[in-house]
Parts: C-alpha cells; sequence; structure tokens
C-alpha cells in the first residue's frame, strides 16, 4: 500500500483497482484487505487521509503516504527477501507427466503456453507504449523506472514459461513421430 501510495494519492477503490493492474500481474491482495491495512497504516502514522465530500455518493477517503511511512519504504525496498515457497502446480504435473496420454499431456501444455503467450504480448505492448510516453531510457529514481522494472521482470518471466511449453510440447510431439512408435 505504501509503494503505491507513494506514487500518488488514492481512494480505498482506486487502490483495489490500482491492485488489478498492473500490480496484479506480480501481487495480489483483496478488498478486505486493502482497508484493513489502510487502517492500520494510518494507525501507525504511516500515511493520512484527507475526507473528500461527495454528492450523491458517499464521502470518499483520499489517502496519502507520510514522511514517516516513506521512510518505512525507503528501509523496506532495500531489505532482504527471503526465497519464496515455490509452488508450480503445472511443474509439478510435469514431474510425473510420463503416465499420461502424449495427446492430453501436448493439450495440457498448450493451454498455458496460449495464455502466457497473450498475457506477453499485453506487457510488450505495455511496454512500448511506456516508452513512449517515458523514452527507452528510464531514471532510477522516477516512479516509471518501477513500471519499467516489474514489466521487464513479468516479460522475461512469461517469454521462460512460454518457451518451457513449446519445449514440452515438442517433446511430446517427438515422443509420437514414426521413430517412437
Amino acid at each position: 500500500m505504501l509503494a503505491l501510495l507513494a506514487h500518488h494519492s488514492s481512494s480505498g477503490y482506486d487502490l483495489a483497482r490500482r491492485l488489478k493492474r498492473p500490480i496484479g500481474f506480480f501481487w495480489s491482495a483483496h478488498q478486505s484487505h486493502i482497508y484493513s491495512e489502510l487502517m492500520r497504516l494510518d494507525d501507525e502514522g504511516l500515511i493520512a487521509h484527507q475526507v473528500i465530500e461527495q454528492s450523491n455518493r458517499p464521502d470518499k477517503k483520499l489517502f496519502r503516504v507520510t514522511d514517516a511511512g516513506l521512510d518505512v519504504l525507503r528501509h523496506w525496498v532495500t531489505a532482504p527477501v527471503a526465497p519464496a515457497p515455490p509452488h508450480n502446480e503445472l511443474v509439478l504435473r510435469a514431474y510425473a507427466i510420463w503416465l499420461s496420454d502424449p495427446h492430453a499431456a501436448i493439450e495440457l501444455f498448450r493451454h498455458p503456453q496460449a495464455s502466457h503467450a497473450a498475457r506477453l504480448d499485453e506487457y510488450e505492448q505495455t511496454l512500448a507504449t511506456l516508452q513512449r510516453e517515458h523514452g527507452p531510457v528510464f531514471e532510477v529514481n522516477r516512479p516509471a523506472f518501477g513500471n519499467y522494472a516489474t514489466l521487464h521482470s513479468g516479460i522475461e518471466h512469461e517469454r521462460a514459461v512460454v518457451a518451457w511449453c513449446e519445449w514440452m510440447v515438442a517433446q511430446f510431439e517427438r515422443h509420437q513421430s514414426p521413430k517412437w512408435v
């Protein structure tokens, strides 16, 4: 939440929307978690809010990061990250895929291949838009660099998954060739 608010002040609704895209590509949070986290950060003085009166709608709280919040965020972004435990069901299935029908195995890997290829295309289009707006070089001390860095990670990840799925399909197609029959 602090990282999002460091970019610009937002309401809880705006944060939930921003957590869908682009943040949702690499991090997720339920809407109930967003509001409880905002209240916690507000109680700790890491963010502050102002109430915006609206006609025909309930009043809106606009949250912003405080100086104390920026200090915490500056420390957090460079603190060591513990490795996340691996959890990839497709790779787990690949471990036992030798037991399957080759046609079913090919289909199993074609679906995520297509899905990841579509996401890769979306990321590459987003990158092209960012580069048109900000130029090809991103200054590391500007908020746009965060978008560029996470997008670059996403592109590399999607390329790797697409390539691996293509390789898996090729292995089973090779197995179906007359040489193996």
